[in-house]
C-alpha cells in the first residue's frame, strides 16, 4: 500500500495507535497543539509547522511572507487552543545557489511576527537541501480555565468562524493574521466548548471538531462569510489555507457575543451542533438540506 492510498489523517491515526504516553500529556496526537503539565495553574502548548516550496509556497514568493507565513501558521495553531506563544526553534533546508537576500529575507519575515507576538526565537538549526523547507517548532502556554480543545462540543452550540473564508489564491495563505488575540478575548469572556483554525478547508477543520467530539452539524450557505476572492462557494469550503477560527458555544450566548464583538474581524454564525445521528448537513439559501462530507485540503 502507498500513502496516498491511505491518505493523510488514516496515517496520522496508524501513527499515533502505536505510541504511548506518559502522565505528563494531557493531550497527544489529534489536535492544533500537544498539551502538556506544567504548573497548578497552567498548561504548556507545543505545536510544529512545516514549509515546503513548490507545495507551500513557489519559488519567487515575496521571501518575507514566506517566512512570516511560517511562524503565523504555528502562531494559529497555538491560538486555537486558546494560548498565548512563547518560545520558537527554526529549522530551515536551503539550497546553496540561493541568493543570501533571499534566505535574509525570510529570516526578516519571522522575526517581524515574532516582534508583533512577543515570541522569543530561540534556537534551531540549518541544512543543505534541494528545495526551501522551512519547519518552526512553537512553545506556548495556557490556563488551565481557557484551554479549548477540538473535542468538547456540544450539542446545540452555535458555530462561528472568524473572517472571510476562500481566496487563498490571491496570497492571503502567505499574508494573514493569526487571530490571537481574538482568540484570546473568547476564551477570557465566553466558554467556549471547543476550536480550531482552518488550514485544510471550513469543511475538513469542522469535521475535526465533530470526529473528535462525536458529534454532526448544520452550516449555513446564506450566512457563510465567503471572501469576494474565492472562486466559488464549494471552493471556498474546502480549498484551505484562511487561518481563521472556527468555535462552538452554547447557543444562549451567541447573540451576547455578537453584541460586544470588539474587532474589525468579521465574525459570522454559521451552523449548529447536532446529534451525531443527525448527520452533516449544508443549509442552502432556497432551505434545502445537502449532506455533505468533510472533504479538504490532503497531502497524500
Amino acid at each position: 500500500m502507498r500513502l496516498k492510498d491511505l491518505g493523510e489523517f488514516n496515517f496520522i491515526n496508524r501513527i499515533s495507535k502505536a505510541i504511548r504516553l506518559s502522565n505528563r500529556v494531557v493531550k497527544g496526537i489529534g489536535d492544533d497543539a500537544a498539551v502538556l503539565k506544567y504548573t497548578k495553574d497552567k498548561y504548556l502548548l507545543f505545536t510544529t509547522d512545516m514549509l515546503l516550496e513548490g507545495k507551500h509556497f513557489y519559488k519567487g514568493s515575496s521571501a518575507r511572507l514566506v517566512g512570516k507565513k511560517a511562524l503565523s501558521s504555528n502562531i494559529s495553531d497555538i491560538a486555537a487552543m486558546g494560548g498565548i506563544p512563547k518560545f520558537a526553534v527554526i529549522s530551515i533546508g536551503f539550497p546553496g545557489s540561493l541568493d543570501l537576500k533571499y534566505a535574509d529575507e525570510i529570516y526578516r519575515g519571522i522575526r517581524k511576527v515574532a516582534d508583533r507576538f512577543s515570541v522569543d526565537l530561540v534556537g534551531g538549526d540549518t541544512v543543505g537541501s534541494n528545495k526551501i523547507i522551512i519547519n518552526i517548532a512553537l512553545i506556548g502556554e495556557v490556563e488551565i480555565k481557557n484551554l479549548t480543545l477540538r473535542s468538547k462540543a456540544k450539542e446545540k452550540d452555535a458555530i462561528f468562524v472568524t473572517g472571510n473564508i476562500g481566496g487563498s489564491i490571491k496570497l492571503k495563505h502567505l499574508n494573514f493574521t493569526p487571530r490571537l488575540e481574538e482568540a484570546r478575548f473568547l476564551v477570557k469572556n465566553f466558554k467556549i466548548n471547543s476550536m480550531i483554525d482552518i488550514s485544510d478547508g471550513l469543511l475538513a477543520d469542522l469535521g475535526h471538531i465533530l470526529e473528535e467530539s462525536d458529534k454532526g452539524a448544520v452550516i449555513y450557505e446564506k450566512t457563510m462569510p465567503v471572501s469576494k476572492d474565492a472562486i466559488d462557494f464549494n471552493s471556498a469550503m474546502r480549498d484551505g489555507e484562511d487561518f481563521e477560527l472556527i468555535f462552538t458555544l452554547p447557543e444562549k450566548h451567541a447573540d451576547r457575543l455578537e453584541d460586544i464583538w470588539p474587532f474589525e474581524t468579521r465574525l459570522s454564525r454559521i451552523g449548529q451542533i447536532r446529534d451525531i445521528h443527525k448527520g452533516f448537513f449544508l443549509a442552502r439559501k432556497n432551505g434545502k438540506l445537502e449532506k455533505i462530507k468533510p472533504s479538504g485540503f490532503t497531502h497524500f
